[in-house]
């Protein structure tokens, strides 16, 4: 069930969505919708959605892309928001910077 916000977004930024008459609130996953607004959105738009999705789960939504659908971002945009998701959500979960600080044998 989609929040009044994510709807009212994704019903004023129907540009991004070009390919669709008209795409409808409900219709359109989350994972979708990041990726559209990442690869073609401008700087506000952006800010936009992370202030409807909030900044950790458009990070958990952008990170938990995998195969075919990571391929669907600008190799660029893919490194930008990868770095600036590294610096600005540090409790991530991003399996890639997961590390073992120690490993304590069993006695």
């Amino acid at each position: 069930m989609r929040t009044p916000e994510v709807k009212q977004f994704i019903e004023e930024h129907q540009n991004l969505f070009w390919y669709s008459p008209q795409p409808k609130s409900e219709t359109v996953p989350d994972e979708l919708l990041v990726e559209m607004v990442l690869n073609f959105g401008t700087l506000e738009q952006v800010r936009d959605l992370f202030n409807v999705l909030g900044l950790q789960k458009t990070a958990s939504i952008f990170w938990g892309m995998t195969g075919r659908k990571k391929l669907n971002y600008f190799p660029e945009i893919y490194n930008y928001f990868d770095i600036y998701f590294k610096k600005y959500v540090p409790k991530h979960s991003n399996k890639r910077t997961k590390r073992i600080t120690s490993i304590s044998p069993k006695i």
